[in-house]
């Protein structure tokens, strides 16, 4: 896949267009990345999305920034498997927030990208105060001979979205997340050194860094997979400030992987949630905590033992 950034912005061959951030590859991301594909392809075109980083929101209205589904590399992964040939990556900041969606599709769409199409969602924007809509496409873009097409309708209705997938993880839903998703929702980071506490009462975690503007499901235990050295493996995972020994306020990701005593520090992992537990609690003794420790991890491996890694979009 071609990734075209700030310094490198024209197309060496036209292009059929889509905008998005396309945070999280959802099913409705899915479907429309499908159509932009075969609307490419029928023109001898690249299948070309047009992205941004940061996203626009934590320029234009920082308090209001979602948290991210993903990183960026996970979602430049997940654009490539969805076929997609041609990235424009720009980079959103101040200057490029004053650009009005007129520039926007004569500069950058028939410009830098040589567009023959562009394929829209309903809720497509771009442009100064995100004025640029369908409507506004429909209007400007036969000056420059481009197509516009409306994104097809998926789900029966429902709509699919990162919004729902944020408001499932907020209470620790992950299978409805998975549901909008299409797999399950992962989470992806760099192992790094804590305090070993686990190692010493026998059950040793990876912990998992994590930006401040990741989205995590809500506090509590999960069971999940991680890819780690390789492979797929079940794994119990704590998102928590662990209440039993410190309550400290620091939200952790802690990944238990059983039967698993390699080196991971310094590697990203994918930590893939697929059920919830229970809440993260505190107890009466080191004893009652790992009995309940030593069930979670049981009821977890069974749970994962029904995980098949069949979507291509888990990117491993």
């Amino acid at each position: 896949m071609i990734i075209l950034r700030d310094d490198d912005p024209i197309s060496a061959q036209p292009s059929v267009v889509a905008i998005g951030v396309f945070d999280g590859a959802h099913r409705g991301h899915q479907a429309l990345l499908a159509e932009l594909v075969t609307l490419a392809r029928a023109r001898g075109a690249l299948a070309t999305v047009i992205t941004f980083d940061p996203h626009p929101a934590s320029v234009v209205a920082p308090t209001h920034a979602p948290a991210l589904l993903q990183t960026l590399p996970q979602r430049l992964e997940a654009l490539e498997r969805a076929g997609v040939d041609q990235v424009r990556l720009i980079t959103f900041d101040d200057a490029f927030a004053e650009i009005s969606a007129a520039s926007f599709i004569a500069d950058v769409i028939a410009g830098q990208l040589r567009a023959v199409a562009v394929l829209a969602g309903d809720d497509t924007q771009f442009g100064k105060g995100r004025s640029g809509t369908v409507a506004v496409l429909r209007e400007l873009a036969p000056r420059f001979n481009i197509e516009v097409f409306s994104a097809p309708s998926f789900g029966d209705g429902v709509r699919f979205s990162s919004s729902r997938v944020r408001a499932s993880l907020r209470v620790g839903d992950v299978v409805a997340a998975s549901d909008v998703l299409g797999r399950p929702f992962v989470l992806r980071g760099e192992v790094v050194h804590g305090d070993a506490r686990g190692r010493t009462i026998g059950y040793p975690t990876a912990n998992v860094a994590f930006g401040a503007e990741q989205a995590l499901p809500a506090l509590g235990i999960y069971a999940g997979a991680v890819w780690a050295a390789g492979q797929w493996r079940c794994g119990a995972i704590s998102v928590g400030k662990r209440p039993h020994f410190y309550d400290d306020g620091i939200v952790l990701v802690e990944v238990h992987i059983p039967d698993f005593s390699g080196d991971l520090y310094g590697d990203v992992i994918d930590v893939a949630f697929l059920e919830w537990l229970r809440g993260e609690a505190a107890f009466d003794s080191l004893e009652a905590l790992l009995a309940q420790i030593g069930r979670d991890v049981a009821r977890s491996q069974e749970i994962c033992g029904t995980f098949t890694p069949s979507s291509p979009f888990l990117l491993r």
